[in-house]
Formats: structure tokens, sequence, C-alpha cells
């Protein structure tokens, strides 16, 4: 049996009890961490499992877009058509570190419920905004460590086949920033996702910073909570707050090169961070591109590149997300200009 919790370690109502099962608002904006000023012209607040289905007929024929925090994607203008996100909540607890969590928890809630449950390997993954939903998506990752290495099963709703399917981790397909998810968008509509986490496992350290961190703490035999609390004043010194200045993260992905031209790189820019990855292949840093090409801290209005990570692309105010998206495409085109490497955007950008 399992045992309904939450994230804030506080009884949930199961969301199968909410009334109605979704909420429907015509002409609202949609929230996103990019602060852009869009609007859909139907936003659903999924509150009920069951409902998606129902809700699905009842919008046939309508554009559907899945959001989880928006904490991910650049709207560039309005969506004409039917915006859902999840609002169901609950943690469920197993037997063999199973965990199944409902798509609507906050991810950075779950990491912390993790820790003090007592389980590991979530802790690098700390801060990292959006929704549990949504992590699966890109295959979320940070400070050495993915979320592939925990997922057991994810429970979705299948617009082909019109009828809910559990994905095994070999279905997910996942791959760096990447899964079957993204690959065949807008297929799938995930409700749940089941973890298998650990109450023991190796600390992951080795990543740029996190013994430095971890040294400057103080801490010379570190728990997994304690690197948590390193990574997370990791990435509160290094990127810029959402709650503070909108911005989606890295808006680019860290190319990953074969070891051949790699290694051509790594003769004529010895400064440049790789790491090794599998089949052999090299990661570069975008963010060490990015500021060897003079553009941290530049801006064009509203829309700039922060000054604290070359790799986040923020606004300053009122830009736009075409203005965004017009900066992202000039800072493409001055890193393959310089160093022959076209780097791909993280974000989806709609």
């Amino acid at each position: 049996m399992f045992a309904l919790k939450s994230a804030g370690m506080t009884l949930d109502i199961p969301p199968s009890a909410a009334p109605g099962g979704y909420i429907l608002t015509r002409e609202a904006r949609i929230p996103n961490t990019l602060r852009v000023p869009v609007r859909a012209r139907i936003f659903a607040r999924i509150e009920a499992v069951a409902a998606l289905p129902r809700l699905l007929a009842a919008t046939a024929g309508e554009q559907v877009l899945v959001l989880g925090a928006g904490s991910n994607v650049v709207f560039t203008h309005d969506f004409d058509g039917v915006v859902l996100q999840w609002a169901n909540r609950g943690i469920e607890e197993g037997g063999a570190g199973r965990v199944r969590v409902a798509a609507g928890e906050q991810w950075d809630g779950l990491v912390r419920w993790s820790l003090h449950a007592g389980y590991a390997g979530l802790e690098n993954l700390i801060l990292i905004p959006g929704t549990v939903g949504a992590a699966p998506l890109q295959n979320i990752g940070a400070y050495g460590v993915e979320l592939a290495e925990f997922i057991a099963a994810v429970t979705a709703w299948d617009r082909a086949q019109h009828k809910f399917v559990e994905l095994s981790p070999a279905d997910c397909a996942f791959a760096y920033r990447d899964s079957v998810f993204k690959r065949e968008s807008g297929r799938y509509i995930i409700s749940m996702v089941e973890f298998a986490l650990p109450r023991a496992r190796g600390l992951v350290l080795d990543y740029r910073g996190v013994r430095e961190e971890l040294a400057a703490m103080g801490v010379t035999s570190p728990t997994h909570a304690d690197v948590g609390r390193a990574v997370e004043r990791l990435r509160l010194h290094k990127l810029p707050n959402p709650m503070q200045i909108g911005n989606v993260g890295s808006f680019f992905r860290n190319p990953v090169l074969e070891c051949g031209p790699a290694d051509v790189l790594r003769r004529r820019y010895s400064t440049l961070p790789m790491y090794a990855v599998d089949g052999g292949r090299v990661k570069l840093s975008a963010a060490w591109l990015i500021e060897s090409c003079g553009l941290k801290g530049q801006r064009k209005g509203d829309a700039g590149i922060s000054d604290r990570h070359a790799l986040v692309l923020v606004n300053h105010g009122r830009a736009t997300g075409a203005e965004i998206l017009a900066l992202a495409h000039t800072v493409q085109a001055a890193v393959e200009e310089r160093f022959g490497i076209v780097l791909q955007l993280e974000p989806k950008v709609l």
C-alpha cells in the first residue's frame, strides 16, 4: 500500500476528490518564469487525473499545450488554443524505495522532501524550477546527475492511443536533455512519475565547485543533505533567481562533440572546459564559448545575457519573447562564427 503525503510533509487531499476535475479560464495570462506577457484563449488547471480524458474530449479540435511551471518555455506570441496545467498533488511511498509523485508537484519540493525522508540521489538536482511532470521531458540534470538515473516508470495519457499508458525507462528513451516526450512532442501528457530512490548512494562531488563549496561550509564528511545545501548555495550564487529577474535557466545546451573535433578545439583553446561523456564523446562548456565571444552581460533593450552566467538570458523588464529569441540567435551566430559550433536552444520555443 502507498501512503499519501505531500512535498510540504502534510496530508494532501486525493486529486480524485477535487470537484469537477478541472477549472477553465478564458483569455488568461500564461504563467512563465521569463515573464513575457502572453495569454491563452483557454487556460485549464487539471485537479483530477480522471478528468483529463473528459477535458480533451470537450476541447477536441483545439490546439493543446501542456505547461508545467512555465520555466522552460519561450512564448513569442499569445497561444490560440488550450493550455493545460496540472494542479494535482501527492507523493506516495511504496516498498523498495519506490515513490510515486503527481505531475503537479514542484520539483524542488520533491527534492527537499526526499532528503527529509532519508532518500539519496536527488540532492544535486535541488532548486531546479518546474514541476515533476515536466522534468522527464528533457531529462533534467545538474552537477553531474541526471533525472533518468532514478526513473522507474512514467504514467501518461497517450493521445495517439487515447488511453493512459505506463512507460518504462527504456520506453522513455532518455538522452542528454532529451526523451521520447520531447521527440514526440504533443503525444504524451505525463500525469505521474514513479521514482526508484535509494537510501544509500555514493555522493557525486566531482562537478566543478561542489567540493570547494563544501569546504567553504566547513564540511569535511558530507552527507547527502550537505551536498544539497552546497548545490543550493552554488546555484543561488551563480544563477539569476527567476523570482527576481525573468529567465528560464540555461538557454543553450552544452554541445557534445566526437573526440576528433574536440581535440582540434583543445589544441587551439587550452582553457576550454571539456568533460568526457558516454560513447567516447566530449561535452564542452557553452558558457565558456559565449563568454569568449565577449557576450556575457550584454543586452539589447530589456533582453539580456546575465552578467552572472552566460548561459542564462534574462528579461530586464519588458522584453518580449521574440526579442529574447532574437538575442539568442545573435549568440548562436557569434559562437558559430568563432568556433564553428552551433549551440542548440534548451527551452521550448512557441
